[in-house]
């Protein structure tokens, strides 16, 4: 939860708490569509009854790539937009996953009338299994979505119960005083929505993930169309993604891909080709198969994601394989290695991935060598580079060709770049700006394109994690902030690794652990064998016998004089054996490893 001191930057006009926001953005419509006019313009706005206000809380994905979620409340009902995951940065030490704090979901629920999904990737997804555990609410979302998630929910045992229900791009469906709406968008997966949400304060629209795409691979261009509808009727509120709002122009079309995928093809006729790319990237698999059939070349899958997510889309008939093109990995060795496509997960550098396992000679069943020529269809993550550029080194000692990042088109965004959310916000026209999706970076510089499109510097709201706001035809206000953060999955354990134990991680693997053993007297106190010293992570112990036989007998002295002292309590005890043996071990070795007193009684 944001701290009350660092909020002044949430308001991007610099104005704090919840001060009104007024509207002087009547020079900010200068298209020609309908402005969106506001109560209070004639002379009949007197008896005109007010419109009641929307109030959208951020739970994740703001100053943060992933954990993509939004809570809308309007009269009394409240719906959710996303539930997503993010993966660990490099100080979670043995964090699996970061979901969002649902705690505010929580103390709401008898008022949640269900969970619109935009589309089907993790950080937008990946966080309902977890959510599904504590609550058992409605989700709506296109087909491709709803099947994505229903292979997700049978893993963690919650798909008999869920209750998952199918909506086509176009439709609408009704949530208590809401009314969603989803609009077709381009992405790097299929079935990928924005959302209108249709309220008695007004209309509130999400973008997604979107790009404007005007020859996709798959599919029709993003129906910019029902976003001009909506802009000529009035939008109160306009949240919009911002990953690549740092980008100038416009982000590549997929046809890009296909072409260079196939000068690639046709150059390597004498190499097995390996690629890896995002498992839910079914649109980019596609032009990789199609490829593969130009080339007469046989196609496997690596990775249980990769397998998971293609066996959903080719059941709902979003991929579409030809008939004896798709072997089984374990077919390999039946075919020459210019036959071979093999499509993998690992584009991250992710240490379990199927591509690292391969660099590293860790994969049960594929080997990389000479004549493996692998391509990297993504871009990395940012935070990942280091990981992608280790598992690039190990494939080229190996002899492979390796082609990654932007040494060929192999890869296009599935974000739009600055001209693209330019397009999007003049055809929308809405009275409040809320950029959204991205770091502090990516925020503020949508939000210097809106006011580029003359948008009032007080009608844009920069937010944080836990930030409330308040949306009103007249205002827009900042509430106190709801209780959010991040809560980590490790192994089964969902929230019990917290600050304090990742500081304890941190703490062991920079500096180790030193482990003091005795065994006291149970009637004087005094030591009846050790203390044994144990070392991990410290020093090697061969070569430092002389210090570790310190520690033993400062530990000795330490725990004699308490006995003397008639000193019994064993949390008085320990701390003066870590206070004095820590500053002794800083003084000799400048290092500061965790001190473990052990005791018993005999």
């Amino acid at each position: 939860m944001p701290a009350d001191n660092n909020r002044s930057r949430n308001n991007y006009s610099g104005k704090r708490n919840a001060r009104t926001v007024k509207n002087n953005s009547a020079k900010s419509f200068k298209n020609n569509f309908k402005p969106y006019k506001k109560n209070g313009g004639d002379k009949h706005a007197a008896k005109r009854q007010a419109k009641p206000s929307v109030k959208v809380a951020f739970l994740g994905g703001l100053n943060e790539i992933g954990k993509n979620i939004t809570l809308f409340e309007c009269e009394g009902d409240i719906v959710l937009l996303d539930c997503g995951m993010a993966f660990p940065d490099g100080d979670m030490l043995g964090v699996d996953l970061v979901i969002p704090d649902f705690t505010y979901i929580e103390q709401n629920i008898d008022r949640v009338r269900g969970l619109v999904v935009t589309h089907g990737h993790e950080d937008h997804i990946g966080g309902i299994p977890f959510l599904l555990a504590k609550m058992n609410i409605p989700i709506y979302g296109t087909p491709l979505t709803i099947g994505l998630l229903g292979n997700k929910l049978k893993e963690h045992s919650l798909f008999n119960s869920a209750k998952l229900n199918v909506v086509n791009a176009g439709g609408r469906v009704k949530l208590g005083c809401f009314e969603a709406e989803f609009i077709h968008v381009n992405h790097s997966i299929p079935g990928s929505c924005a959302i209108a949400f249709h309220t008695p304060a007004g209309v509130i629209v999400h973008s997604g993930d979107f790009k404007i795409d005007c020859t996709p691979f798959v599919g029709e261009m993003i129906d910019l169309h029902a976003f001009a509808k909506l802009g000529h009727e009035g939008v109160l509120a306009f949240l919009c993604e911002s990953t690549n709002a740092n980008r100038p122009g416009y982000t590549a079309t997929e046809q890009s891909v296909s072409r260079s995928l196939d000068a690639i093809f046709n150059e390597a006729e004498h190499n097995r080709i390996i690629i890896a790319t995002f498992a839910s990237n079914v649109n980019r698999v596609q032009q990789i198969i199609e490829c593969a059939v130009k080339y007469k070349r046989k196609v496997a899958l690596s990775g249980r994601s990769m397998v998971n997510y293609m066996s959903v889309a080719r059941d709902l008939g979003c991929l579409s394989i030809p008939q004896n093109v798709l072997i089984d990995i374990d077919m390999l060795d039946k075919y020459r290695p210019e036959e071979i496509v093999l499509i993998t997960t690992g584009s991250q550098g992710e240490p379990m991935s199927a591509l690292s396992r391969m660099a590293f000679s860790d994969h049960r069943k594929v080997m990389v060598g000479e004549g493996d020529l692998i391509i990297i269809s993504a871009n990395p993550i940012p935070g990942n580079e280091k990981s992608v550029g280790n598992v690039v080194d190990e494939l080229l000692k190996r002899g492979c060709k390796v082609i990654y990042e932007s040494m060929y088109d192999v890869h296009v965004s599935g974000h739009a770049c600055q001209e693209e959310l330019k397009i999007l916000q003049k055809l929308i026209s809405p009275k409040y700006f809320i950029p959204v999706h991205g770091e502090q970076k990516h925020l503020r510089k949508n939000a210097e394109l809106a006011l580029m499109l003359g948008m009032d510097k007080s009608n844009i709201y920069i937010g944080d994690i836990g930030s409330q706001i308040e949306i009103n035809e007249d205002y827009m206000k900042e509430l106190a902030p709801v209780p959010a953060g991040k809560v980590f999955v490790d192994g089964l354990g969902v929230g019990d690794v917290g600050s304090i134990v990742l500081r304890d991680r941190k703490h062991l693997a920079q500096d180790g652990l030193i482990i003091i053993v005795a065994s006291l007297d149970v009637y004087d106190g005094h030591v009846i064998s050790g203390p044994d010293i144990v070392s991990r992570g410290f020093v090697y112990v061969r070569e430092n016998e002389a210090l570790l036989d310190e520690i033993r007998s400062a530990s000795l002295r330490i725990l004699e004089d308490c006995a003397d002292r008639n000193i019994h309590e064993w949390g008085t005890i320990k701390n003066r054996i870590k206070d004095e043996i820590s500053k002794m071990i800083g003084h000799k070795t400048g290092r500061s490893p965790m001190i473990l007193p052990i005791l018993q009684e005999v």
